[in-house]
């Protein structure tokens, strides 16, 4: 540890710089040699690189939205070449650059504050080898070499021996305690910012390796904090256990107000905003509406989560609009129901309107009306004045040389007369 501590030694004198000025400050309030004065300024020192850090870890956010979004996509290619391992890479890193994913965005902000946790790590055990360092001269040494925290030195470890200890002015016993104690923090609040990642903020439609993947680091990096966090000194597991809360604060805010679509924490945002939007029939934050007219635009492709809040609202007589408001609807506004089918403000289908027919159309509807009420009259017999009019436009279009309808031609084919028929005669041999 001590060597790789040595190669950020080019960021101490800027660490140490800033610790320095922090001290400056709380050592007006507690006192310039207490735990305090120098505890809060490693802490403030933390809190200043995360502000920092801030961009990144929105750049974070992304890349790991984008990774989720081409699981799918990804294990595609892991089942299509499962026997060509180079080919699975080489389609991989092709998938990467179409969608421009970096997978190493995703630990962009543990890299980046590496350079400033192992310059302090350099800080706090050249104070506990006596050894000026950075800004820090031999008052400030002095000083820091008094501090304690909760009895436990500013710069001692778990490892230290009793004589080194001793020499810090504290016993064995409560350096070990209070240092086991702060271990066991920082590797609990690792532990639940990453549980609360997997079980909150993963889309649960999407099963993939990469799940499982951050279902084992879950595990992993407790046991990892627990193993190295023994040679650690005070100081570095105040450093560290500030940075693991600042993070699980940090991420708490992103799933509560900007969830993964498709995950539970999106299903209880989701709940919230119908229960505020049907209260105050509006949209009131920024942020809101940016999620509604995502959800908009989405259309058919919606998943069970926002086809409810789309429902929600329109059952409270709302309708979500494109740039992410939302009015209140009448009865001829439509909004589209989970099915995709359109219905009316109150959730209701909406009432199909008959199509128009055309003029033939009506003709031959009311002939067939009529014909089938002419099936239910009794039938009477047939006299000379009865004779059916069809037979008489069949004669005419004889004279006349005109094609007789449809209907006559039929029967006349089949040899069939009209009317009434005389019987036949006799015939005489």
């Amino acid at each position: 540890m001590d060597t790789i501590a040595s190669l950020f030694s080019f960021i101490t004198t800027p660490v140490s710089w800033v610790i320095v000025q922090f001290h400056t400050v709380y050592g007006a309030i507690f006192g310039p040699d207490t735990g305090w004065a120098w505890g809060l300024s490693i802490v403030s020192l933390v809190i200043l690189i995360r502000i920092c850090l801030i961009p990144l870890f929105v750049k974070q956010i992304k890349a790991t939205r984008a990774m989720q979004t081409l699981q799918p996509e990804m294990k595609k290619i892991q089942e299509r070449y499962k026997n060509d391992k180079q080919r699975q890479s080489e389609e991989m890193m092709k998938l990467y650059k179409e969608t421009g994913t970096n997978p190493l965005s995703s630990c962009l902000p543990i890299l980046a504050q590496s350079p400033f946790f192992f310059a302090l790590y350099h800080v706090l055990n050249s104070i506990a080898s006596n050894d000026t360092i950075g800004v820090i001269n031999q008052s400030l040494l002095q000083s820091a070499q008094k501090a304690h925290i909760v009895g436990a030195p500013l710069a001692a470890k778990f490892t230290d021996s009793q004589s080194k200890v001793e020499a810090l002015g504290a016993s064995l016993t409560d350096v070990r305690v209070v240092t086991a104690i702060m271990i066991v923090l920082m590797s609990a609040s690792q532990f639940f910012t990453q549980r609360q990642l997997m079980t909150k903020n993963v889309d649960t439609t999407v099963k993939t390796p990469f799940m499982q993947q951050q279902k084992m680091l879950m595990y992993v990096f407790p046991v990892m904090f627990a193993v190295f966090g023994i040679n650690f000194p005070v100081g570095v597991l105040v450093y560290w256990l500030t940075t693991n809360v600042w993070t699980m604060g940090q991420q708490m805010y992103v799933i509560r107000n900007n969830p993964t679509p498709g995950s539970k924490a999106q299903a209880e945002y989701l709940e919230r905003l119908t229960k505020h939007v049907t209260q105050h029939d509006k949209v009131g934050k920024r942020r809101d509406r940016a999620i509604v007219k995502a959800i908009v635009a989405k259309g058919r492709d919606r998943n069970e989560f926002e086809r409810k809040f789309i429902n929600g609202l329109s059952k409270a007589n709302l309708a979500a609009q494109a740039d992410g408001t939302v009015i209140k609807s009448d009865a001829a506004a439509v909004a589209e129901a989970e099915d995709g089918t359109p219905t009316t403000a109150t959730g209701a289908p909406k009432r199909q309107q008959p199509k128009r027919q055309s003029k033939s159309q009506r003709q031959h509807g009311g002939a067939a009306g009529a014909k089938a009420a002419g099936e239910s009259e009794p039938k009477t017999s047939l006299t000379k004045s009865d004779e059916p009019e069809d037979a008489k436009p069949a004669a005419a279009a004889k004279k006349g040389g005109a094609k007789p309808a449809g209907g006559t031609r039929s029967k006349a084919q089949s040899g069939q007369r009209k009317g009434p028929q005389r019987p036949k005669s006799p015939s005489k041999k």
